[in-house]
């Protein structure tokens, strides 16, 4: 446990020395649904310093890699919530989902991926103007989505349980294409995630305790990594893979290769991750707790912060 809590203290030390260098200070942008909140907490005072009001059920929350979006996915509202980073305003609205759960910005930004599961249907956004560019029929239970870091390829996964992935393009975002099908004998998927150089695709599941390693190419299951209690949440930061299992309370590190460097303990229910620029952050949705990994020696810090804490995602304040 020293050892993964060590990698992750190593890997927060950019993020924390940027934003210093910039004046600015890491939050953790937290979604309490039973609040009806999303909550931002102030990751050097550990308090939560704002409660912003969202539509109802807010589960999920994205903030894109270059700090000037953020997005709230409110699943019985029917609503995505945009807000403008880095001040943190409520830009829109958009409404009109049936049952929206998963959102992913593109690589650069301008684009927001949205799954509305009850409609199988894949929503892109326009985030700049805030509007809705296309609706695709993806396939019923459309949920988890991994992006592949170019933006020109998703891989869909058909529910929370799912049979079946679906592979889409998205090389011209205002017109996607479903490229292929992928029929799982692995297992019943449940989250999925790139590596960084685009070439594998690692699935986690809900019926078995590995992770399977995807060649993004020909679609074939290389191998397999342990990955404790299902089901698991997959991420990639700049440096290591990070796999949860919230029902085990771990987080297990790894390198891109997928050797597991070390094991983190983390609250129950931990299962969601927020990455970006070197800090790892997973909130409790059990416990309603957020734990961060950062560069504090190698302490690994949780605080309650609500009922329910599904999801997190981190972003820069000025």
């Amino acid at each position: 446990m020293k050892r993964a809590l060590l990698l992750l203290a190593i890997l927060a030390l950019p993020a924390a020395s940027h934003a210093a260098r910039q004046g600015g200070t890491p939050v953790a942008l937290v979604t309490a649904e039973t609040l009806n909140q999303l909550l931002v907490v102030d990751l050097g005072s550990r308090q939560v310093i704002r409660r912003i009001p969202m539509p109802a059920d807010p589960e999920n929350v994205e903030a894109n890699g270059i700090n000037t979006a953020a997005a709230v996915v409110s699943t019985r509202a029917g609503s995505v919530t945009l807000l403008s980073l880095p001040r943190l305003r409520v830009r829109r609205t958009i409404r009109g989902f049936a049952s929206p759960h998963i959102a992913a910005f593109s690589p650069s930004g301008r684009y927001l991926y949205v799954t509305d599961d009850a409609r199988g249907q894949l929503v892109v956004i326009a985030v700049r103007r805030g509007r809705v560019l296309a609706r695709r029929f993806v396939g019923r239970g459309a949920h988890h989505i991994a992006v592949r870091p170019d933006g020109n390829l998703l891989w869909i996964v058909l529910g929370e349980r799912a049979k079946e992935i679906v592979v889409v393009n998205t090389s011209r975002p205002a017109h996607p294409w479903v490229r292929a099908r992928l029929f799982d004998n692995g297992g019943l998927a449940h989250d999925a995630a790139f590596t960084p150089n685009g070439k594998r695709v690692w699935v986690g599941y809900d019926d078995r305790s590995s992770v399977a390693v995807f060649d993004a190419r020909t679609y074939r299951i290389l191998s397999t990594l342990p990955a404790g209690k299902p089901p698991q949440h997959v991420a990639f930061g700049i440096r290591f893979g990070y796999v949860t299992s919230g029902n085990d309370g771990r987080l297990r590190v790894f390198s891109f290769t997928g050797r597991q460097l070390g094991v983190a303990r983390t609250p129950r229910g931990s299962f969601n991750l927020g990455l970006g620029g070197g800090l790892v952050l997973t909130p409790s949705l059990t416990e309603g707790t957020l734990t961060e990994l950062r560069d504090s020696g190698s302490r690994m810090w949780s605080g309650r912060v609500a009922p329910a804490a599904r999801d997190a995602a981190l972003a820069i304040l000025p």
